[in-house]
């Protein structure tokens, strides 16, 4: 036995996915193999990019729309509310009705929406339909992933799903950028073509190429389990949003603590009682699963907040345009992709746990070395070695933990698979940036408190809210303008440092725990032989 070689070397040694699927369903073309890929890919990036383009628009929105910062906010989470709240069910549904036929529907009905959000005139129509994008978007995401695991047969399996984790990582940044440029050059209105023309594309690509498929057991649909899955992620998905902009204990951020928390309760006592449960929780005792969803959920944490970090200093610390700035996370990409295909290849031949635990590594190295050099004086530069650290460990990490998860439930549950794998990804995403956006606005009003107190009350108010508020206070300020600013400035930025290091410790202690995990298993599996 090769104890490197993860289809040799038992699953309790090395924490290596188990993988259940047979190639029943596998294309045996490899050319048609390769279009439904490139089509995934594409759907993957309509979804994706929705979820980061509008992030950029939000001043013009306000502006054009009247929009206040709340309506603001639902507009930007509305859409992830809805995505990440119907994942589960709706991959549920594409397992048992057709995948394909789901894929469709979602990628039609996203299109047809996205087209009208160009024409409101109103806050309120915009996020009813960014809430009818994400619902779309459901359809589409899960359905994207369990295509292509149920397409390719075993041996080629690992490297397409790396080349989807690759792009489910950097579809953010090619959100920001493509949405950066249009608002740099036309209105917010085209910001809605790019997601539109990318569905139209995976459309054509969907009706041609894709294979049908589905569940082939016959078992009633888990409309309890479906339900509260929905209850307790929007809830807590919910209360992540709302927590930072208006208190960790205001009346709907607690709320939806609660309710998240009883719905996760409920889900799990149904689950365990079913003889066809939409989701089998005693999975979360396969090790690989378990070290692939925490890893991957704080993957994505730290990632979504630094996006929402790096952008801010970018644009308001050093005065790139939102193009500039959007530009400035393309290094990331270009490091991230090509090595999320290339991480399964190898985890084959050094073993997941490792490659996964020396990716977390990086991303906390990454992170620490971005907290200590990070600096206004120096500018880019002063950053960009980091990022590229940080996107080599996000490249290792990624795909072999989106592999873990999908390889852990049977080809029939694909659908269920793939949106275990975007939920985790929402959910970390959703609470990296209220955990380390919460530490940045905190440190940074800290930080600018004194420069606050010694200004009039009209004016410390905005200092105080956050470094956007400080430069547009500054410019009302007369000759103090540029004071403000300046201290704003260097405010946000020492205000980087401890949020850095808490995604840091949060990576490094994911590392921990997969390393933990595979001597914890090793010694079972030897003291069971021995």
């Amino acid at each position: 036995m090769n104890p490197h070689d993860p289809h040799d070397a038992p699953d309790a040694v090395l924490l290596e996915p188990t993988d259940p699927h047979t190639d029943d369903e596998a294309i045996d073309d490899p050319r048609q193999r390769r279009l439904i890929l490139i089509t995934m890919c594409i759907a993957l990036i309509a979804v994706i990019a929705s979820v980061s383009g509008l992030n950029v628009a939000q001043q013009a929105l306000a502006e054009d729309l009247d929009a206040s910062q709340s309506q603001l906010l639902w507009i930007i989470n509305g859409y992830t509310l809805a995505l990440a709240a119907l994942l589960m069910p709706v991959g549920a549904i594409g397992d048992r009705w057709g995948r394909k036929p789901v894929l469709i529907i979602g990628l039609v009905s996203f299109a047809i929406v996205n087209t009208a959000s160009a024409f409101v005139e109103s806050p309120a129509a915009l996020i009813a339909l960014r809430l009818l994008a994400g619902i779309a978007a459901a359809m589409i995401m899960p359905v994207t992933l369990s295509v292509i695991t149920t397409s390719f047969p075993a041996h080629e399996r690992a490297k397409a799903v790396g080349t989807w984790a690759g792009v489910a990582g950097a579809g953010g940044i090619i959100g920001l950028f493509v949405s950066a440029a249009i608002i740099d050059n036309t209105t917010w209105r085209w910001v809605f073509a790019f997601p539109v023309a990318v569905a139209v594309i995976s459309l054509i690509g969907a009706l041609t190429v894709v294979p049908h498929s589905r569940e082939h057991v016959e078992a009633g649909f888990d409309v309890a389990g479906s339900i509260l899955s929905v209850i307790a992620v929007g809830s807590l998905v919910l209360a992540f949003h709302e927590g930072p902009e208006r208190g960790w204990t205001d009346i709907i951020t607690l709320v939806g603590f609660i309710a998240g928390i009883l719905g996760l309760i409920g889900f799990i006592w149904v689950e365990l009682g079913r003889d066809h449960p939409l989701l089998d929780v005693r999975i979360f005792t396969n090790p690989g699963l378990a070290t692939g969803s925490v890893n991957l959920f704080v993957v994505f944490a730290v990632m979504f907040a630094l996006f929402l970090v790096l952008v801010q200093f970018l644009q308001a610390a050093l005065g790139y345009s939102a193009l500039r700035a959007a530009s400035g996370l393309l290094p990331m990409a270009a490091v991230m992709m090509p090595l999320s295909t290339l991480a399964p290849t190898i985890a084959h031949r050094v073993g997941y746990r490792r490659t996964v635990v020396t990716g977390m590594v990086l991303v906390a190295a990454g992170l620490i070395l971005l907290a200590v050099t990070a600096d206004i004086d120096r500018g880019y530069v002063s950053v960009l070695p980091p990022l590229i650290v940080l996107a080599a460990g996000v490249g290792l990490a990624m795909s072999p933990s989106t592999t873990a998860i999908t390889a852990s439930l049977p080809e029939e549950k694909q659908g269920v698979a793939s949106a275990l794998n975007d939920t985790v990804r929402e959910m970390g995403g959703a609470i990296g940036i209220a955990l380390i956006g919460s530490v940045l606005n905190a440190q940074y009003r800290n930080n600018i408190s004194e420069t606050a107190d010694a200004l009039p009350a009209d004016l410390a108010e905005p200092v105080k809210e956050g470094i956007g508020g400080a430069l547009a206070a500054a410019a009302q300020a007369g000759p103090d303008g540029p004071a403000i600013a300046d201290a704003a400035r260097h405010a946000f930025a020492d205000g980087m440092r401890p949020a850095m290091l808490l995604a840091a410790a949060i990576a490094l202690a994911a590392a921990v725990y997969t390393a933990a995990s595979g001597l914890r298993q090793r010694r079972t599996a030897t003291s069971s032989t021995g």
